[in-house]
């Protein structure tokens, strides 16, 4: 019986001191805890900063890319210009200034150009189609040949007050409308009585050189299309900077001698796209000077009124300007 004894209390006493010493108490908990907060709480406001930081710096880059992107495709494009309109040039085929300006023009003749859709670089260019023209040989071989195509280009600098699928900034997009490959062989276009291998596209028109004692713009102002068009512009890129001078962007630069700005300068113009053209130069090529400006913070602000330039958040905005000259040139009497 005593060594039972014995041995129970041997078992219990080791057991009483464990759990005498294990656990915490309330006040060591707290005091734990309040070490965890002090030490925790900076932390993660530091590691928030460097997210929102590189979001910042990663809506700059693309943006910045954009910019570049979207200058050299335009670039391109212009390379092949034949003749660019000016100021008054786009508002004759855009029907918004009086006949004794444009005589022969008669209502708008590009796509729908609004406030909320200003046509800023619009021009007439040549471009090789590959393939274009076929013909069968002597021996009943087809062959193909290259030929060239005229097309109308306008680029638009659009901004919508509510957008549904497109950012709080500007966009550009560019609309065209292409003539055909005239073919003996080929095939009657909707519209068209000639045969083409390949049909123009709805509503096109060649441009008319043919009036005597006129100069080349006044024969280039006077285009008036085939009618109703089913082109519509395709977006280029977003998120290009929509704040006005008045709203306290940038003026825009000072065009060369001989450039004219497009749209013309007023405080209601939004210069985060814009172009200096001289339409027929000294060596009859026309040439343009093009601006853009891109708007990183339409990247990460959803509110128009939120995302206007300041020069102090001038880093969100990235610019780029190219002046081009076009390759070839139209010849008239």
């Amino acid at each position: 019986m005593n060594i039972l004894r014995w041995l129970l209390s041997s078992q219990l006493k080791p057991s009483h001191k464990q759990n005498k010493n294990s656990g915490f108490t309330l006040i060591e908990l707290l005091v734990a805890m309040l070490i965890a907060f002090l030490v925790i709480t900076p932390l993660l406001s530091f590691m928030i900063s460097i997210l929102n930081t590189d979001s910042q710096e990663q809506a700059k880059a693309n943006s910045e890319q954009e910019i570049k992107s979207a200058l050299d495709y335009i670039t391109r494009d212009l390379q092949q210009a034949i003749y660019i309109y000016d100021a008054t040039g786009i508002a004759c085929l855009s029907g918004t200034v009086d006949t004794n300006t444009c005589p022969s023009a008669s209502g708008n003749q590009l796509y729908s150009p609004t406030t909320d859709k200003v046509p800023v670089l619009v021009f007439w260019k040549r471009e090789f189609s590959k393939e274009a023209v076929q013909s069968t040989n002597t021996a009943g071989v087809v062959q193909k040949d290259d030929s060239f195509v005229y097309s109308l280009v306008a680029y638009y600098l659009i901004k919508e007050t509510n957008p549904t699928n497109w950012s709080q900034a500007a966009r550009i997009a560019r609309w065209e409308i292409k003539d055909g490959i005239i073919n003996s062989g080929g095939s009657t276009c909707t519209g068209f009585t000639e045969k083409y291998s390949l049909c123009p596209d709805k509503g096109f028109k060649a441009f008319d050189l043919s009036q005597k004692g006129v100069t080349l713009q006044a024969k280039m102002n006077s285009w008036i299309g085939g009618g109703t068009y089913n082109q519509v512009p395709v977006v280029l890129v977003d998120f290009i900077d929509q704040t006005t001078i008045a709203q306290g962007a940038p003026a825009t630069a000072t065009c060369s001698t001989n450039f004219s700005q497009v749209p013309t300068a007023a405080t209601i113009v939004r210069s985060g796209f814009y172009a200096c053209v001289n339409s027929v130069s000294l060596n009859n090529r026309s040439a343009a000077e093009v601006y853009l400006r891109g708007n990183a913070q339409a990247r990460l602000i959803q509110d128009e009124t939120k995302v206007r330039y300041a020069q102090i958040r001038s880093s969100y905005f990235p610019s780029a300007n190219i002046k081009v000259q076009g390759s070839s040139f139209i010849f008239t009497k």
